[in-house]
Formats: C-alpha cells, sequence, structure tokens
C-alpha cells in the first residue's frame, strides 16, 4: 500500500471514566481497567513498571494480596504497563472467582489504587521490586536470542531510540528511582481517565538496495563444539556431594539439589506421596510462610522450586551474585525446615485428586497411567502411574505424616548431590555450603525395586473405552535398556528415525502421507532402570484399526525388513550434533546438563566426547540398537478412543491378544 504518515509521540490522555459491558463463553468473571501513558523509553514507563510490580508482582504484592489472599474473590490479578512508540497504556486485570460480583472487585482495586497514589509506596517495598526487576533483567542477559535476550534488547533500543545501548538509561532511572517519583508518576497518569482502547498505527517500513546478494544463501561457519565448563568436585563433612561448573558470562548463580528419590520412591500403593511432598517443600518453614518465602524471594532476586521426575526429585535456586548469601540460606532454610502445613496440604491434595479425575478422561494420559503396570508389574518402582500423580485410592490414604516420612526418608545428605553453575568456585561455595547445611545429618535411604523385567511373552492389545471421543490414542511400549547402558547414543538416535523427530518414520507416514495424525512420536522416557520406550500417535476415529497396522508395519520394518538407509542416519546425526552447541547456551541448561551427569553416572567429560560418539555411527549400529530395543511381537498396545466405533476393528486386525480394560487398568469382562 502507499506510505503512511509516521505519526510523533502522541498520549491520548482522557478524563473520566468510560465503560462497555461484553458476554464470553468464559467460566470465570474478570475485569479490566486501562490508562493511557506515555511511550516506549520516557521516564515515566520506568516509574510506572515499578508501580506496576508494587500492585501484583508478588503474593504479598498489594492486589494480589487483597483480592485474592484477603477478600479471597479472585484467582488472579495483574498489573503492567505496555509501551508503544507513540504511547503507553498501564492495565490492571482482575480474574474473579465463579460467581463473585465484579463490581466489588473494582472497589477494591479502586481502594488499593487510591491508597497507593495518597502514600505512594514503602522504601521497603520499592526496595524489593527493584532487585526483582534487575534480577530478571540480568538473566535475560544469559540468552543471545528470545525475548529479553542480548539482542533483542539492542534491537529493540535501536528501534524505539535510535540507540542499541539506551537501555543503560531504563536501568539507571529503575534502580534510582525514589518513592517520591513512583508515586508520582502513579498520580499524574492513574488518577483520572480509565479504559480507553486505542490503535497503533504500524511503523513506516522502507525498502535498501544496499549489497544483498539473494540468490544464493548465506555461507554457514562450523559449528562450535557444544562443550560444558570443566567440573570441580568435593564432598561436604555430612557425605554431601557438590558439583560447580564455572561460569562467569553474567552474576547469576543457579543450583540444584538432586535426591535420588522421583516417582520411582513412591512404591506399591503410595503413587503421588513424592508429588505432593515436592509441591509443598517450598510452602513453608518452621521459621517461613508461604508468602514470607515468597516476599524473600522477590527482594532477593531469587528464584525457587521443587519437583520430581521417574528416579529424581529436586530442589531449584537461581540467585544473583549479590545475594546469594541469603538466597542460600533460603534454600536450605527449605531443603532442611519444610513445615508442610496442614492447609496447604489439604488444598493441594484436592488439587492432585483433581488433577487424577482429569488424567482418567484425557485419552493421551489414560494410556500413560495404566503402561508402567502393565509392562513392569504393580510391585515395580516404575508400576505406579508414569504421570507422578498415583491413583484417588493411593493419594487418598496420603496424609501430611507421609510426607514428613518422605522428607525424613529420603532427602538425605548422603544420597543427595548439589550441583552449581555461575558466576561462583567451588573454593567459594565449600565453605558457605559447610556452614548451612553442618547439622544435616547422614542417613541410609531404601533401595528402590528396580529389578530387570522380562518382555511380555506375546503382543497385547488392550482397549480403554472412551465414549464420544474425537479421535483415537494408540500407544505401544515395552521395557528397554536403562539410560546409561553401552547402546544408549545409537538407542537415542535410532529413535529420533522411528519417531523422534518431525521426519521420523511414524509422522511422516501417519501426518504428512496418510493425514490420519497430527502427529506421531516415540520416545524413552529417562530411568536408571530399564526405561520405558513407546511409540504414540493420536489418529482419526475412522482410521484407527488401519493406523494401527501401519505402526506395527513401521515398527516391523524399522527392526528387520527395512532397516535404517545411510541418508536418514546421516540427517539424524546433522540434526543431534548441530543442536549441542545452543542446548548449552543458558545456566539452567548446563545445571541440566550436569544433572544428567551425576543422576545416571556418565563420566565429567560426557558431552564434550558426545558429538564425535554420534558422528561415528554406522547404519549397522543403529540395526543392532533397533533389534535390542524394537520387540513388535511382544509390544504392549494401548488404544483409547470410542469402543462402539474402533472395537471391530482392532478385533479384526489381530496383532495381539486383545483385552478390555478401565480407565484404572482394571479387566472388563
Amino acid at each position: 500500500g502507499p506510505p503512511v504518515p509516521h505519526q510523533e509521540v502522541w498520549v491520548a490522555k482522557m478524563s473520566g471514566t468510560h465503560r462497555e459491558r461484553v458476554e464470553d463463553r468464559v467460566p470465570q468473571p474478570r475485569i479490566y481497567k486501562v490508562w493511557n501513558v506515555p511511550e516506549r523509553g520516557s521516564p515515566e514507563e520506568s516509574y510506572l513498571d515499578l508501580v506496576a510490580a508494587c500492585l501484583s508482582t508478588g503474593k504479598d504484592s498489594r492486589l494480589y494480596k487483597r483480592l485474592v489472599y484477603d477478600d479471597q474473590i479472585a484467582t488472579n490479578v495483574n498489573a503492567y504497563s505496555y509501551n508503544m512508540e507513540i504511547a503507553g497504556q498501564f492495565t490492571i486485570t482482575a480474574t474473579l472467582k465463579p460467581g463473585q460480583d465484579l463490581a466489588k472487585a473494582e472497589n477494591a482495586i479502586d481502594e488499593e489504587l487510591a491508597r497507593f497514589i495518597e502514600k505512594g509506596p514503602t522504601a521497603d517495598e520499592l526496595e524489593r521490586v527493584k532487585t526483582s526487576y534487575l534480577a530478571n533483567f540480568i538473566r535475560g542477559l544469559d540468552r543471545v536470542g528470545g525475548f529479553g535476550g542480548k539482542s533483542d534488547i539492542l534491537a529493540e533500543w535501536q528501534v524505539y531510540r535510535g540507540d542499541p545501548t539506551a537501555y543503560k538509561e531504563d536501568l539507571r532511572l529503575t534502580r534510582n528511582a525514589t518513592p517520591a517519583q513512583v508515586q508520582t508518576a502513579a498520580r499524574e497518569w492513574l488518577s483520572d481517565g480509565q479504559f480507553v482502547l486505542e490503535v497503533v498505527p504500524f511503523p513506516k517500513f522502507t525498502n535498501t538496495s544496499t549489497g544483498v546478494d539473494r540468490s544464493k544463501l548465506p555461507d554457514v561457519a562450523a559449528p562450535p563444539e557444544g562443550k560444558l565448563p570443566k567440573l570441580q568436585r568435593a564432598t561436604l563433612s555430612n557425605g554431601l556431594k557438590i558439583v560447580v561448573a564455572e561460569r562467569h558470562d553474567i552474576p547469576v548463580v543457579d543450583a540444584t539439589m538432586l535426591f535420588d528419590a522421583g516417582y520411582a520412591s513412591d512404591g506399591p500403593g503410595n503413587g503421588g506421596t513424592a508429588s505432593l511432598a515436592m509441591t509443598l517443600l517450598t510452602d513453608g518453614t518452621r521459621s517461613r510462610s508461604a508468602l514470607e518465602i515468597s516476599d524473600a524471594l522477590q527482594r532477593l532476586g531469587a528464584q525457587l522450586g521443587a519437583g520430581n521426575s521417574l528416579d529424581a526429585s529436586t530442589v531449584f535456586l537461581s540467585a544473583i551474585k549479590p545475594k546469594l548469601d541469603d538466597s542460600l540460606a533460603l534454600f536450605a532454610d527449605v531443603i532442611l525446615n519444610p513445615s508442610f502445613p496442614d492447609a496447604d496440604f489439604q488444598r493441594e491434595k484436592k488439587l492432585l485428586l483433581a488433577r487424577i479425575d482429569q488424567e482418567k478422561v484425557q485419552p493421551q494420559a489414560m494410556a500413560l497411567r495404566v503402561l508402567p503396570a502393565l509392562a513392569y508389574g504393580k510391585d515395580h518402582a516404575y508400576g505406579n502411574p508414569l504421570t507422578g500423580s498415583g491413583t484417588a485410592a493411593s493419594v487418598g490414604r496420603i496424609g501430611r505424616e507421609q510426607l514428613i516420612a518422605f522428607h525424613d526418608t529420603w532427602m538425605k545428605p548422603n544420597t543427595a548431590t548439589l550441583v552449581v553453575a555461575g558466576d561462583t568456585t567451588l573454593s567459594e561455595m565449600q565453605p558457605k555450603l559447610e556452614k548451612l547445611f553442618a547439622g544435616w545429618r547422614a542417613g541410609t535411604a531404601p533401595r528402590k525395586n528396580l529389578a530387570k523385567v522380562a518382555l511380555p511373552p506375546k503382543a497385547t492389545v488392550y482397549l480403554m473405552d472412551r465414549p464420544g471421543a474425537q479421535q483415537s490414542v494408540i500407544i505401544a511400549g515395552d521395557p528397554a535398556l536403562p539410560k546409561n547402558s553401552p547402546q544408549e547414543i545409537a538407542t537415542d538416535v535410532m529413535n529420533d528415525l522411528v519417531g523422534g523427530t518431525f521426519s521420523s518414520r511414524l509422522n511422516m507416514n501417519l501426518r504428512e502421507d496418510k493425514h490420519w495424525s497430527y502427529g506421531a512420536f516415540s520416545g524413552f522416557i529417562d530411568a536408571k532402570g530399564q526405561q520405558p520406550f513407546f511409540a504414540l500417535a493420536p489418529v482419526q476415529t475412522d482410521k484407527t484399526r488401519e493406523s494401527l497396522a501401519e505402526m506395527s508395519r513401521e515398527l516391523h520394518d524399522f527392526a528387520a525388513a527395512k532397516p535404517v538407509t545411510d541418508a536418514e542416519l546421516q540427517a539424524a546425526i546433522g540434526n543431534r550434533t548441530l543442536r549441542l552447541p545452543g542446548s548449552r547456551e543458558s545456566l539452567r541448561s548446563v545445571v541440566s546438563a550436569v544433572q544428567e551427569i551425576v543422576e545416571f553416572g556418565y563420566p565429567d567429560d560426557y558431552f564434550d566426547s558426545y558429538a564425535a560418539k554420534v558422528r561415528a555411527l554406522r547404519t549397522a549400529d543403529i540395526k543392532d540398537a533397533a533389534t535390542t530395543v524394537i520387540h513388535p511381537d511382544n509390544l504392549i498396545w494401548i488404544v483409547v478412543g470410542d469402543r462402539a466405533k474402533i472395537e471391530s476393528g482392532i478385533r479384526a486386525l489381530n496383532i495381539g491378544e486383545f483385552h478390555l480394560i478401565d480407565a484404572d487398568g482394571n479387566p472388563i469382562s
């Protein structure tokens, strides 16, 4: 189209209140309050960002505490300043609980905003949000690209201000902002003129004809090697092992405490215990409530979380270097002194039971819930649902005392490893950690039942009825090799070719060729014992029988009749090796890689030589891996779909002994 005028800065400051009411198919009411404010790069933008953080960032922020915690009329509240080239908008949103009154929520927002405008932020409150803001900015610098990464920041300020280094002025304004300056910005821009919508024209684009040869693609240089920093190790007096990977690009230290527990520690009939324990670990200690932990994290600019995988339970910390000591103290407090508050326990238990109910009606989750018991048996450590949620019966039996017992039983220093990466050294970390964890006593953790299980003697097909399902979900699985096995690299590349990538055989057949599925894939779930191997495809209901036949044929062909070609292998090798350098870009990815080395017992230089080992693979290696992992005549097949529409076709296919089971894996006669 024709060129459009390039509008200069124009803030459409309004007066009065403008209202609109719309109806939509949503489960909860929500209120939006919007003010027109200055443009990107103005001093007011920095101050209004701090206003927004004071109002809604963190559980103890003014609006969140008032509407979600105290009045309990909202499930979420958020404030933010969105600034564009010629103007910006400051927005407050609140999502209410079903049945709550919008007028009551708006009144609460108005009261808190008026109180802020009248008195401004406290010095302590402002320092907390400034620290959090600057910490998030620093973490963004850990990446080259992406929102908040180095290139994004430089490009953004070049576009808006004509100077890629103009971000420094924004940081200076934020760092030096006083309560009076923040209060003034709130009073000037948020006292009047709310809820106005503005349309921003496109920026003016021009063509360039300078020096670009578009007749060929740019040359690509040789990729860098994807090596990790050299690992340094030590052991504390109580047996806690420490692994440190130095990287001094940005003043941030990331750490993960790794425990040999995970979902596999639940044992028969106790599924869900590890999930609940790690969910509640960060919800309170003997000296801090959940709100106090949240407040401390914001003041420190730190991040804290806990979780599980199949074989590991983890506690994660990300700290900015100037606040490292206090952040580590909080980290240690959460690990050593969790209180598992009863009110939070009751709430999280109800949420987990609700999650189980959801899993039992979602076809893919339904299959993943019953596959482990069919493949490993209910007495095996891997026999509980792969979702980690357990069953309604097992979660119903869990009391707060079981969570305390989980902590006391599995979280021992001599069975744990702390992985640290970032702007620190082993000599700096060791005395700090020795002091913080001095009172943590060693002990013996139980052994998980990871006994080797045999393959099923023949293929078996299990059908789970999901009346009215829009499609069928097909899963084939069996126990494979442990993750750290001599054939691991070959089996990983083999899986890439079978179903692990978009161009894999399963996906190209069912999606790209037949158009029966939006995506078919295969994979392993990392495990110290025999990894679960599975191939999965959601398919059209009327093509369930045909899709099952194609999946069976593809697995038979790959394992025997139609082995991998050299062209396929070279493409898979390139995909796996060329992505390695980028996969170690951030600190968190470095911690994750070192965690993998620790959890599965790899040598410290495992990833340094990984690419060379992948490039050394030959088609014979892939064929051997397929023969070892894929057993088409011994697979467990699970099909979830509308039984009335698909049962007869599956039975007629006769690829294995047929059974009907319910959502808990129980047989149906």
